[in-house]
């Protein structure tokens, strides 16, 4: 996009560079303590041409300058920068059969494309970086699972590829390798190379104004708040945490049903994923129905249409910010009416332009419980129970992905430093709700989490069933 920020000749031997923004900045604190290690994971049934994916992904970099940046960070000032350099360099790095089996838990219960897609979760290349202050945001890896199966890998720096942008590359991905890579050439560079400017420099004027006093006071609500919130039952803190997952999958028929529902009382289906969450929530401890609890709900927004000038899914970086809600529910709560109750709140918060106004305070705050784990819960740095994203990502392009061998995929992101005890990572694949749910181990343990996404599924067709 040529009308940010004029730099120099991209052809130039020098990189580009670009002091991170606020948001950036916080997910690079958060990343090396383990959270926002953002995965693409392709299981395909036909072995990965290699070659033909060198060639797109650098396509990928070529089109996209944050996709080959370097994250610089100078301890001096605790600063940190994207460095741009001019050509693509990303390298594959292939895992045969045996080097694949040495990664693998034998006997798991969870299949090898999950493990895989676990052990790439909390693979994070930012943890110890080299003696050099300059690491890649994004890396590449074949897996041969089986002699009929395979699993390709894209590993993301969450500061250079939110959810939206995410599913974006997926999709440009696959049109590359059924291009041919790109026609077996490289792209030329886009515009001027150098990466689109922060979150916080495209907000509109004067939507991100808050009165100091005003700061203030949110700052300390959000403080004092967290000591009132409810958490789910944590079963290990003392042991250094991991991300993992379990699945939520519904059929179309109910999702269409549970769609139809969200349609006609004007909510949109995150708010519905909420609820269902929280009323799973408070069952799990088995308390009286008049019981109350608190807990907190993370909806994260994509504000590229809101910017100026706005931006599309197609530039890449992180884009998205945070609202951050609280609810009291018991027992006799129903789905539809917390849902309501959920993203009323949401569109509420939305429409004081929360979004802006407060995403400094909830990155503040971020960091701070990063340096600081004991201000959470037995020091587990969880800041909410849940999280959720506004939208949903629809895929439509199952003939695609038949045509190219990819049996199954998925997109999320870890959560096993500072964050939710579950991110819900959602979407809708060939009309059936499909969500990812991430979740910080031993924290909180596989049974319990999948016992909760059963309980979540249990509520959402009953409470589509009732309405049939």
């Amino acid at each position: 996009m040529s009308d940010h920020n004029p730099n120099p000749d991209p052809t130039s031997p020098d990189p580009i560079a670009r002091p991170v923004g606020g948001t950036e900045y916080s997910w690079c604190k958060a990343v090396p303590v383990g959270t926002g290690i953002t995965v693409l994971a392709l299981l395909l049934t036909k072995p990965p041409n290699l070659p033909l994916l060198q060639t797109a992904l650098h396509n990928l970099q070529n089109s996209h300058p944050i996709l080959r940046t370097k994250l610089h960070s100078d301890p001096a000032t605790s600063s940190y920068s994207f460095l741009t350099p001019p050509s693509p360099h990303l390298q594959i790095q292939p895992f045969d059969l045996p080097s694949t089996a040495a990664i693998l838990r034998p006997h798991s219960a969870v299949s090898p494309f999950r493990q895989i897609l676990e052990h790439e979760l909390n693979l994070n290349t930012w943890r110890h970086p080299d003696p050099t202050p300059d690491s890649d945001v994004f890396f590449a890896a074949s897996y041969a699972l089986s002699k009929s199966q395979w699993a390709f890998i894209l590993r993301l720096h969450t500061s250079a590829c939110d959810r939206a942008a995410a599913a974006a590359l997926l999709k440009e991905l696959l049109g590359l390798i059924k291009a041919g890579g790109g026609l077996g050439t490289e792209r030329e560079l886009k515009e001027n190379g150098e990466v689109i400017s922060a979150l916080e420099d495209l907000i509109p004027n004067g939507k991100a104004n808050k009165p100091f006093w005003a700061r203030g006071v949110d700052m300390l609500g959000y403080s004092l708040n967290s000591f009132r919130l409810s958490n789910l039952e944590f079963k290990d803190v003392s042991l250094e945490k991991t991300s993992q997952m379990v699945k939520l999958r519904i059929s179309p028929e109910h999702t269409d049903k549970l769609l139809a529902g969200c349609k006609s009382r004007g909510i949109k289906l995150c708010g519905v994923l909420a609820a269902a969450g929280l009323i799973a929530a408070h069952a799990s401890k088995h308390l009286p129905d008049h019981q109350w609890e608190k807990y907190a709900v993370v909806t994260l927004l994509d504000c590229r249409s809101l910017l100026d000038p706005p931006l599309s899914a197609n530039d890449f970086g992180f884009y998205h910010s945070a609202i951050m809600n609280s609810h009291d529910i018991n027992g006799e709560n129903t789905l539809w009416e917390l849902a309501k109750r959920c993203y009323t709140t949401l569109l509420d918060s939305k429409s004081s332009n929360k979004h802006f106004t407060d995403m400094s305070d909830l990155n503040f705050l971020m960091c701070k419980a990063i340096e600081n784990p004991g201000l959470t819960p037995s020091s587990s740095m969880r800041t909410a129970f849940i999280s959720v994203f506004e939208d949903l990502v629809m895929d439509d392009s199952s003939e695609v992905h038949q045509e190219l061998g990819l049996e199954d995929y998925e997109g999320c992101a870890s959560v096993h430093g500072v964050g939710p005890s579950l991110a819900i990572f959602d979407s809708i694949r060939d009309g059936g709700l499909n969500c990812a749910c991430i979740y910080p181990s031993p924290l909180h343990s596989r049974e319990q989490m999948q016992d909760l996404m059963d309980h979540m599924k249990s509520i959402l067709v009953e409470a589509v069933n009732l309405e049939s």
